[in-house]
């Protein structure tokens, strides 16, 4: 169930009336900050699981 290009049109006009073009860029940035900061949690998280490993191999 992938989203094709007509899908994203959509959500985006659906957005745009939603919240207004004013607050849309706001929206955006708060979005892309919050993966960004579940990215790196995630990829602390598997470092850790990584390390433990490797203590556990000795």
């Amino acid at each position: 169930m992938g989203l094709g290009p007509g899908s994203i049109i959509l959500i985006a006009i659906v957005a745009l009336v939603v919240f207004g073009p004013k607050k849309l860029p706001e929206l955006g940035k708060a979005a892309g900050q919050t993966l960004k900061e579940f990215k790196n949690a995630t990829n602390g998280l598997a470092d850790d699981d990584e390390k433990s490993k490797k203590q556990d191999d000795k």
